[in-house]
């Protein structure tokens, strides 16, 4: 397969905040790429640097193919832009939607109608053709952006947290289509504050303060964290986490639901050594995307302090 996506020292500062801090980004063609991180990570200016919507400080961007700072106009009619913000005319229908953004990108004729009924049976909104698009729920108001950004048989989708407020079998149905999509030949880069949809991608980039802290797949992110991981069940959680966080070699304690997840360094201490001064049951679990992301969240919050 080859880069369809490269980003090398790719760079954007706002006067002294550094928002995207010397990216070096490779993705292939026909991937599902995640890019997850915290509010301010970096996510929605490092998508915004390689469609051309912005201008980086330093590094580059090539994109299909295209300098994303150079040809631009070639490389924009190879890409589809989702943005966070639902950004159609919610006075007009779906097919008045869809006609309109037709005209824009020059699709006439047949093959407007072919394209425009094969994306309404994939996203199954035919019965919706003729409401408004206001009057849309959440959900199906993103499948329209989404047969609207594709229209025009774009080969990289951009999307920034797609499925932000969606309920979860609308987020599920989306990511069926986005499935359908790959299958077909197209690429996604997708943004996302949900790592039950990032397990989804085939890779993960994890971005803190502007920085790609990590990327690999699920399954390798999963099982490559140097400290160790344990699920724990404890009659009292406030009163196991206030002591356990104050042992040597206790990185942190957090709440899984109706139990605790434990992260420790090995090299200092181990579980058993724990329940002796706070009881628990135990047993070691391979920790969570969430699990990885909060690990790898603290110790870039520590490098950065540092």
């Amino acid at each position: 397969m080859s880069v369809v996506i490269h980003a090398e020292g790719l760079t954007r500062r706002f006067g002294d905040l550094t928002a995207v801090d010397h990216l070096n980004l490779d993705v292939q063609e026909g991937e599902i790429f995640a890019l997850v991180g915290p509010d301010g990570a970096g996510k929605t200016t490092t998508m915004r640097l390689l469609c051309g919507l912005m201008d980086p400080t330093e590094g580059k961007a090539v994109v299909a193919g295209h300098d994303v700072s150079r040809e631009l106009d070639q490389m924009k009619d190879q890409i589809g832009y989702m943005a966070q913000r639902f950004g159609l005319y919610t006075d007009l229908t779906v097919a008045e939607n869809m006609a309109f953004y037709s005209d824009l990108f020059g699709i006439t004729g047949e093959e407007r109608q072919r394209l425009s009924a094969r994306l309404l049976r994939m996203t199954r909104m035919d019965p919706f053709i003729k409401r408004q698009a206001g009057k849309l729920s959440g959900g199906m108001k993103q499948k329209l952006a989404l047969m609207c950004t594709l229209l025009h048989k774009p080969r990289v989708l951009f999307l920034d947290e797609p499925t932000n407020g969606v309920d979860p079998v609308s987020r599920r149905d989306f990511w069926a289509i986005l499935y359908q999509l790959v299958r077909d030949g197209l690429t996604v880069f997708v943004a996302t504050a949900y790592l039950d949809e990032a397990e989804r991608a085939n890779r993960v980039g994890f971005m803190h303060h502007g920085k790609m802290i990590r990327c690999d797949t699920p399954a390798a992110l999963k099982h490559g964290l140097s400290e160790h991981v344990y699920l724990l069940q404890a009659h009292d959680h406030q009163k196991t986490i206030a002591i356990l966080e104050k042992q040597p070699g206790v990185l942190t304690v957090q709440p899984a639901g109706a139990e605790l997840h434990l992260f420790l360094d090995p090299n200092i201490t181990t579980p058993e050594k724990l329940a002796e001064v706070a009881p628990f049951s135990f047993r070691p679990i391979i920790p969570s995307l969430e699990d990885v992301f909060i690990a790898l969240t603290r110790e870039s919050e520590a490098a950065h302090a540092a």
